[in-house]
Order: C-alpha cells, then sequence, then structure tokens
C-alpha cells in the first residue's frame, strides 16, 4: 500500500523533475569542484567585463624608470656597472622618491668591479693592479647608495631549490590572524636573490615573480608566496611596507583559505591564495620616465617627487612580457605599478570567499524555479522566464563589478538553469517521440539508420528515381566459403547462426562509420557512403570501416576457435575480402511501383566488385581504387598494388591496398617498405628487369609481417616472365587481368 502511494507521488511530481533535480545535485558538486573548464569559464566573463569597463588611472602613485632603447644606447648595453646603477639610485633620491624598487635581479657580483676587472685584464702592472684591488667593488658602490635611501631589491621564486651564498638577511616580518595560511599559498621551492652586499643594504626584498594562469594570461597577483619555506612578500607589497614603516604584514585567514593582506593603514582582499585581483587600466606611457633623462637630470622634481618609484626595462630583449585581460603585451613592470594604483586608489577587484556561496545560492533558486513550473508553463511562457533569469543574473553581476568591483560569477547560474531548461524540453520531447520511435524500429532492421531517418521526415522520398552523386561504395565477400559450408551440411541452422553472427559486427563496422547497406548477397555485403545523407569524409570514413571489419573478422575467429575445441569440430577461419571504389553514380529509389529499394548504380560500383575479386589473386584484405586512394591521402598506409585492366573494361586503373592507419603510415618499417616497392615499381614500368629483381628480393625482406608474399611472388614471376620474353615496345606497365 505504501509502495502504490510512493508510485503515485512519484508520478504526480513527474519523471522530468526527479531527473532535474539529481542533475541539479551534480550541478552543485560540479561547482564545489570547481574544474579547470569551469574556472576557465568564469575568468573569462571577468576578464570581459574588465575589457567593457577598463579602470580609469587618474592618479598614478608610482612611476616607472625605463631602461629603454634610448637609456642603452646612451650609456651602453645591459647589465650597466652597479656604478651607473648607483648614480641612478642617487639621482632618484635627490628627486625626492618614496621608495626605489628594482624589477631587476643582481644575482651576480659586478663584473665590471676594479678587482674582477684587474683579474681580467693581461700584462697588467703590478702597482696598477695593487690600486685596482683597493677599489671599492661597483656592488659596494650600489650598496652604499642604497643606503642612503629606500631601496627595495626584486627576487624571484625558482622551481628548483637554490643554495644560499652564506647567511640571508631577515625578510619582512609576518603577523598571522587565523589558521597557518602556507597550504594556501603559491609556493616556490627554491629563490633567485641578489649578491649578499645589495641583500644587505636593502630597506626590503620582495618576489617580483607574477605567475600566468593556464591560459597565459595575468589576472591575479600573489601578495603573499612561500619561496625556499621562507614567507615572502609581492615586490608591490613589500614597497608599500617600506614607504610606511611597517614592521610587520599581517596575514588574515580563513577555513576558506586566505581573506586579506595588510599593513597599517591598508588592507587588500586576495582570493583564498593571497592573490590580488588586478583591476588593469589601459597601459600608458605617462607611468614610464626613462632611465636616460632621470641620469641626464632632465627630469622635474615634480614627476618623481613621493612617487613609489620601480626600476625596470622595456628595450627589446630585456622586456617582460605580460598577456592581462585588456592588453595582450604589457610589461611585467607596469603590472607591478597598476597594483600599486589598485591598492593605493583601492580600486582592486574583490572576488570574496562567500562568492561560490552566492553563486550556489542562485543556481538552487534559480533551478528549483524551473523545476517547479517549467513543466506547467507553455514554451513561450517557459521563454519569456529564461529571459527574465537571464537578464537578472547578467545584470546582477555586472551591477556589482560597474559599481562595487566585486566579482559575483553569473555564468555557471545561467549555465546550470540552461542545462536544467533542456532536460526538461528533452524530456518532453522524448516522450513525443517514444511511439514513433517505436514505428521506426520495424523498419531499422532492413534500412541504414540515416536513411530511416530521412524516410521518417521525408514522405516525398518514397518514390522512385534518383540522383547523381560522388559515392565510395564497398563490397566484401567470404572467402572459401564454400569449404566452411561443407562443415555444417548437416546442421543448416549451425550455418545461419555463423552467418548471423558474422554480418552483424560486420555491419555494425559499417554503420558506425556513417554507411548504408545496400544488400547482402549470400556472405557477401554491398554498401555506399555519401548517400542518402552527405558525407565530406566519405573515403576516409569508407577506409576505417574497412579496417574496422578485419578486426572483427579476427575477434570472431578468436572465439569460434575457442568454441570449435570446446566442440571437437574441425575450425576453418574465416576471411574476407574488401573492394574499395569512389566515383559518380546513380543513386535513389529503384525498383516498380510495387517493390524498390533504396540503391545505387554506376560503373564505379561494377569496378569496386571487380577490386574485391582481386583481393583473392594479390591474397590481400583490401583493394581500393585510385579515386579513394587519392582523397584518403596520407591518413592510411597505401601502397599502390598494380596498374591493370580489370576483365570487361580498358581503361587501366591504379589499385591499391590499405595496410594500416596513421599510425602504421608514419611507422618506419612501413616507410621503409613503401620506399623500397615504389622503387622496384619504377624499375619494373621502366622494363628495367633485372634491377626490378633485385628490387623485389629488398622488398621481401622490408615486408616481412606486412602479408604481401603473394604480391612479391606475382612481380616475381611476371620479372622472370620478362626477362626470358620481353614485353611490346608500347608496353606501359598496365596488366590485364583475365578473371573477375
Amino acid at each position: 500500500m505504501k509502495g502504490n502511494r510512493l508510485v503515485r507521488l512519484a508520478q504526480a511530481f513527474g519523471l522530468g523533475r526527479l531527473i532535474c533535480l539529481v542533475l541539479l545535485a551534480a550541478l552543485v558538486a560540479l561547482r564545489i569542484g570547481n574544474p579547470a573548464p569551469l574556472e576557465s569559464l568564469r575568468v573569462r566573463t571577468f576578464d570581459f567585463y574588465q575589457t567593457v569597463k577598463p579602470r580609469q588611472a587618474t592618479v598614478q602613485p608610482a612611476v616607472i624608470v625605463d631602461i629603454d632603447e634610448a637609456s642603452l644606447k646612451a650609456f651602453g648595453q645591459w647589465p650597466w656597472p652597479r656604478t651607473l646603477l648607483a648614480d641612478l639610485v642617487a639621482k632618484l633620491t635627490k628627486l625626492g622618491s618614496a621608495v626605489v624598487a628594482f624589477d631587476v635581479i643582481f644575482a651576480e657580483p659586478d663584473r665590471m668591479s676594479p678587482a674582477i676587472a684587474a683579474e681580467s685584464f693581461r700584462n697588467l702592472d703590478a702597482e696598477t693592479r695593487a690600486q685596482l684591488l683597493k677599489l671599492p667593488s661597483n656592488d659596494d658602490v650600489l650598496a652604499d647608495a642604497m643606503r642612503r635611501t629606500r631601496v627595495v631589491l626584486g627576487e624571484s621564486g625558482h622551481h628548483l631549490v637554490v643554495p644560499a651564498e652564506g647567511p640571508r638577511p631577515p625578510s619582512a616580518g609576518f603577523a598571522m590572524m587565523g589558521p597557518d595560511p602556507r597550504r594556501f599559498l603559491i609556493s616556490f621551492p627554491g629563490v633567485i636573490n641578489n649578491v649578499a652586499p645589495l641583500e644587505k643594504a636593502a630597506a626590503g626584498r620582495g618576489l617580483l615573480t607574477i605567475q600566468s594562469e593556464p591560459d597565459g594570461i595575468v589576472r591575479r597577483v600573489p601578495m603573499v608566496m612561500t619561496a625556499q619555506d621562507i614567507l615572502m612578500p609581492a615586490l608591490s607589497l613589500e614597497m608599500l611596507r617600506v614607504v610606511t614603516g611597517a614592521g610587520a604584514i599581517r596575514v588574515k585567514t580563513d577555513t576558506a583559505g586566505v581573506a586579506s593582506v595588510a599593513i597599517p593603514g591598508l588592507e587588500l582582499p586576495t582570493d583564498r591564495n593571497a592573490q590580488l585581483w588586478v583591476y588593469f587600466a589601459p597601459s600608458n606611457a605617462s607611468r614610464y620616465v626613462s632611465a636616460k633623462d632621470v641620469l641626464e637630470d632632465r627630469v622635474p622634481p615634480g614627476r618623481i617627487g613621493r612617487k613609489l618609484v620601480l626600476v625596470g626595462t622595456s628595450a627589446v630583449g630585456l622586456r617582460d612580457i605580460k598577456a592581462t585581460p585588456i592588453d595582450p603585451a604589457m610589461s611585467g613592470v607596469e603590472v607591478h605599478a597598476q597594483v600599486l594604483e589598485n591598492v593605493l586608489t583601492k580600486s582592486m577587484l574583490v572576488y570574496p570567499n562567500y562568492a561560490i556561496g552566492a553563486e550556489l545560492v542562485a543556481t538552487i533558486l534559480f533551478g528549483l524555479v524551473i523545476i517547479a513550473i517549467g513543466p506547467i508553463l507553455g514554451a513561450s511562457m517557459m521563454l519569456a522566464l529564461g529571459a527574465v533569469v537571464t537578464a537578472g543574473l547578467a545584470a546582477g553581476s555586472w551591477y556589482l563589478f560597474a559599481q562595487h568591483r566585486l566579482l559575483i560569477d553569473a555564468t555557471f547560474p545561467l549555465l546550470a538553469t540552461f542545462l536544467i531548461y533542456l532536460t526538461l524540453i528533452f524530456i518532453n520531447y522524448f516522450r513525443e517521440q517514444l511511439q514513433r520511435r517505436r514505428i521506426r524500429s520495424a523498419f531499422g532492421q532492413y534500412l541504414s539508420p540515416s536513411l530511416v531517418d530521412k524516410l521518417a521526415h521525408s514522405h516525398e522520398a518514397l518514390t522512385l528515381g534518383g540522383e547523381d552523386r560522388n559515392m565510395t561504395i564497398l563490397f566484401s565477400d567470404v572467402r572459401g566459403f564454400t569449404t566452411i559450408s561443407e562443415i555444417y551440411k548437416d546442421d543448416p541452422q549451425g550455418l545461419t547462426t555463423l552467418m548471423n553472427n558474422f554480418l552483424t559486427p560486420m555491419t555494425n563496422a559499417i554503420i558506425d562509420h556513417n554507411g548504408t547497406i545496400d544488400k547482402y548477397i549470400g556472405d557477401a555485403i554491398m554498401a555506399f557512403w555519401n548517400a542518402p545523407l552527405h558525407d565530406p569524409l566519405h573515403e576516409v570514413n569508407a577506409c576505417n570501416a574497412a579496417l574496422e571489419m578485419l578486426t572483427r573478422v579476427d575477434a570472431i575467429n578468436v572465439k569460434r576457435e575457442k568454441e570449435a575445441a570446446e566442440a571437437g569440430q574441425r575450425f576453418i577461419p574465416l576471411k574476407i575480402g574488401v573492394g574499395l571504389n569512389s566515383g559518380r553514380c546513380v543513386v535513389g529509389n529503384m525498383g516498380s511501383d510495387l517493390r524498390f529499394n533504396y540503391s545505387v548504380l554506376g560503373d564505379c560500383v561494377n569496378l569496386a566488385s571487380r577490386l574485391e575479386g582481386q583481393t583473392k589473386s594479390y591474397d590481400v584484405p583490401i583493394i581500393i581504387g585510385s579515386k579513394t586512394a587519392q582523397a584518403v591521402g596520407d591518413k592510411f598506409a597505401l601502397l599502390e598494388l598494380d596498374y591493370i585492366t580489370v576483365k570487361g573494361k580498358t581503361e587501366p586503373e591504379k589499385i591499391y591496398t590499405v595496410l594500416g592507419r596513421a599510425d602504421v603510415a608514419n611507422s618506419e618499417r612501413f616507410r621503409h617498405m613503401h620506399a623500397l616497392f615504389n622503387e622496384m615499381l619504377a624499375l619494373y614500368r621502366r622494363q628495367d628487369f633485372a634491377a626490378a629483381g633485385e628490387a623485389i628480393v629488398r622488398c621481401r625482406a622490408a615486408g616481412e609481417g606486412f602479408g604481401l608474399s603473394r604480391l612479391f611472388d606475382i612481380y616475381s614471376l611476371r620479372i622472370g616472365s620478362f626477362q626470358k620474353d620481353a614485353p611490346p615496345s608500347d608496353w606501359n606497365g598496365v596488366f590485364a587481368l583475365e578473371t573477375k
């Protein structure tokens, strides 16, 4: 009784609604799992927002001192002597810079330091050498200039552990609020730092590493990372710490990850991995000042005074290019500058930790609305509801971005509700089609599914007549079928079972590759491609079907051999020959007004049948015509067999066999054998039979395992015959077949 009530309740609720509830639960789980394609769709939506409304950089608190082409031309190639960089730091200090940060790494001592230079000079007198050795190194000169101001050095995370040369100066301090953030942070096994004198003189050190996302675009910049098991701030964050005089950086975490990074007076909301979502403004030349102008005292103090200065390079070969949502080629140093602008103007984007909760609530709410009232509403009302939902979600997401710089994804709730909507439509459509499918199933036993579908939608197709098309025709036949039939002379039912077990996988191989079965002729099959539906790859699909038929015959033989052994019966393996040919044919409903079949006629069909017959002569399982071979190109391992005229025809035809797909065609064994056989054919057709005879010997050795022994025998016999009795002077290499 209780079971009946549950059944009635389920019927009242509806199978469609139940399925959609399960789908909604699966979609919620998918969002929680957050696979890479879903993440990519979300961030590209946020990219679109920035493209439509990029940040307007009305205030530029950071300036980039650019080691540009003009600077290199004036002061020489990079790297510059550290003494020149010391002059640059001194001039920036004089101009009133708030802090100077280097977006370059000084990982090795300056090779132009006096002591190092003295060791590299030849025939240097002792007095000069001694004087050079007394001079301070260029690194010490730069370090001395750095001590007179606030300089932050850039370091880089590295994928390998880099041994440190001596003890490193302590890095910025960190204060933790909440769980340990290390498991959420981007981590590097190693770090590339600067030479010791510069590290000791620096007011701070920060990682300048900016990681692109999987699609190569920079959207987020990590503010705190670990490098060689040490907590490290980003270069931009360290600049802010140094300029504010803060003693430590506060990292706030919760169970979802990092929530924010802060220094006194500034709190930076980040994602769970301590990455800041950057709201990019277009690249602007006003952010840049040439290092040449600074060194030549041609920069007004107001241009540098009280600014956060980043020293970087835009010179060709030195420029660090980063793709951003609004610029495919922005300098890495400008990304750091834009981070500083975001922080100091409080214009950074925020993807809060509660964003996923908001997206899930929207998904569940709108999904339940669609499930509840979708089956009740008509098509037009349902479409209107979908439009309202779409507009509401999209507008809400855009409003939060444009007015509050909040990143709340609307694409997933939209995608989820759309999938639920489509599922409801499909279920209704399925119900309507169920009866029609039952009717079709009866005809599907005799016609290909594509033809059944065409006939179901176009009743006018059931008329006599045909159309001219370029098609590929297949004939297949079982070799030695008479011998196999003798085994079943007292068991005709067993022979029927065998043929059914054979024809079913052969038919499926053809249908699976878009073929249409024309007819069965005993153990033979006739099929064609590119009708009734157009198939631009009909030659390729036909060759794939032929190879699949061979594979399935092998599987049938394995099973039959086992069954024969268990029954103590004689086992004769099934072998088939397949002929393929492409060309113009007439295809359509042919027959009488009382009975007709969808079939194909033409000379191309006759040649395909003849090619199938020749598989016995050449002892290869597949033979294809020249037009088919030309169409499939290098997608298969093709080998030219012969240049023949079939019985009843005068026009010669080059024929080929298919030895495998592209993997075989690209193998070294096949290429070697193919080249040798083509060389033999060329010699044979030039009537250089002695050389051709030597070539066929090499072909045998190279062709082991390809099943071409009979082919090599044929050419050996022909060559031997022609060496005794030369062909006529007008012989063109064509061999006339005397059998079908």
